[in-house]
């Protein structure tokens, strides 16, 4: 079943009124019509840390979200997306735990990268250690003591921290691990999920002499296996990198879906600036077989993603901007994507919403960007309430991702969907779900630098979005039933 080109919703299980049951009935008392283009659930598996994304298994639900059976019945409604998390497990799943305790004797040891499989002492050079692109200051690798034998592996965790890694890397050069991503798709698609993000992929290629990221050609090598399999089991994969915008421009160009990651720091951009200058210039030359976003369950990005697109002070007025308006960040901390000296953020944590100082009419014009700029557009849950920034949720967890993470309470719910910016957005989301245009042409017009006009057209169908951004109005014009000119106020 092809991708719809409708708007799709994010949400972690819990986070709209508590379970999977809750969402469901969100979705079919407050949410019909509107998340036609399906609902992505943030990994809703039993899990060890990470809110979720180390994962022990794939064939359970996590308990408290709910059951399979949830999932099944809200697959009658909508297109699910769910996250495979590619890269790497649970310390706690049972799979390395066995490992843990038998070592090279377990059936499951092969999942697993010891350091021997890329240097054959086991010990890596400093040099192609200092090569390795971490997203964390501390070593890619962790040491464990095999219970039966005592003998100690030195194995490769991506994501560690300086105790240990709650998540283990994958082997995905090895048959094990191969037949064990196999199974998990075909899982997936019994219980009836249609779309599937393959999180961190970047990261699954390890090889002497480079930054183990994105590693050419191994990474496309592998793509082409997994969206092989994912296409015998009638599943879309996602592929979901965080880097320079020219791999998902690589990634397009062969034929896969990738994620605009540009787009969310590039509207403030043009919004704080009042200049559609550079917006124009991308939205020319981005990628069509896309899914767009405005925010996640992560930050907003800003380097790698944005490099070449904005200068260092371009990048570091938006983020300053946003920190006045109670944002953090996240810091790049990888020396050789550490490109602007003056401008060390990786993401900014912060809702949308905050970012655009709770002004709604700024809002609605970035989600109306969002809708005619190409590609699936997704909003988070925290964006479709309008949410403001969850300071409190920071200081209690000591996340500063908490920003961006509140959990509403189906009475929240309900109150916050009866704003009026919400009800402005629930508009222009089935306005971007049901007119035929979308499904034709995009073009980007020749404008001034304070104007923004996106249209797009199908045979005699026409939509054309004008963006003022002196004004921070938003006017749509479109064709009506009978081919009349009708004009909509975001």
């Amino acid at each position: 079943m092809p991708v719809k080109n409708q708007v799709q919703l994010i949400t972690y299980p819990d986070s709209l009124g508590g379970n999977l049951q809750a969402l469901h009935t969100l979705h079919a008392r407050h949410l019909a019509g509107v998340f036609k283009g399906g609902i992505h659930i943030l990994p809703p598996f039993p899990s060890s840390g990470d809110r979720g994304f180390a994962p022990l298994t794939y064939a359970e639900i996590e308990p408290r979200f709910g059951t399979w059976e949830d999932i099944r019945r809200l697959s009658e409604d909508a297109d699910i997306v769910l996250d495979l998390m590619v890269n790497h497990i649970s310390r706690q799943s049972p799979y390395f735990q066995d490992f843990v305790r038998k070592g090279r004797q377990s059936a499951y040891a092969d999942l697993f990268i010891t350091l021997d499989k890329i240097w054959p002492d086991g010990n890596p050079p400093q040099a192609d250690v200092a090569r390795i692109f971490l997203r964390r200051p501390e070593s890619p690798f962790s040491t464990v003591s095999i219970q039966e034998t005592g003998k100690v592996e030195r194995i490769w965790t991506t994501f560690g921290a300086e105790d240990w890694s709650e998540q283990i890397d994958l082997d995905v050069r090895s048959e094990t691990t191969r037949r064990f991503l196999t199974e998990v798709l075909a899982h997936l698609s019994r219980q009836g999920v249609k779309i599937v993000r393959l999180d961190a992929v970047g990261y699954v290629i390890k090889k002497p002499g480079t930054s183990c990221f994105m590693v050419e050609p191994e990474i496309y090598e592998f793509l082409d296996w997994l969206t092989g399999v994912g296409k015998s089991l009638g599943l879309e994969l996602l592929p979901e990198v965080h880097d320079h915008y020219s791999v998902q421009l690589k990634l397009a160009e062969r034929g896969y879906w990738v994620y605009d990651f540009v787009l969310p720091m590039l509207v403030l951009h043009t919004l704080f600036t009042r200049s559609s200058r550079k917006l124009r210039d991308y939205l020319r030359v981005c990628p069509r077989k896309q899914f767009t976003m405005l925010d996640c369950h992560d930050g907003i990005p800003v380097q790698p993603d944005l490099d070449g697109i904005l200068e260092a002070d371009e990048a570091q007025a938006v983020v300053q901007q946003c920190l006045q308006r109670g944002a953090n960040l996240n810091r790049i901390l990888s020396e050789q994507h550490e490109h602007n000296a003056d401008c060390d953020a990786h993401q900014i944590n912060c809702t949308y919403y905050s970012a655009l100082d709770c002004d709604d009419d700024a809002y609605l014009a970035a989600r109306a960007i969002q809708f005619f700029a190409p590609g699936v557009p997704q909003v988070y849950y925290v964006g479709l309430l309008a949410g403001k920034n969850d300071l409190e949720g920071v200081q209690t967890t000591g996340e500063g991702r908490a920003i961006n993470r509140h959990n509403y309470s189906m009475e929240e719910v309900e109150r916050g969907i009866q704003a009026p910016v919400v009800q402005r957005l629930l508009k222009l989301i089935r306005f971007r779900n049901e007119h035929p245009a979308f499904d034709g042409s995009f073009n980007v017009m020749d404008s001034t630098d304070r104007e923004l006009v996106l249209v797009w057209q199908k045979e005699d169908n026409m939509c054309r979005l004008t963006v003022d951004l002196t004004t921070k109005q938003a006017v749509i014009a479109f064709t009506g039933e009978a081919g009349e000119i009708l004009h909509y106020r975001v």
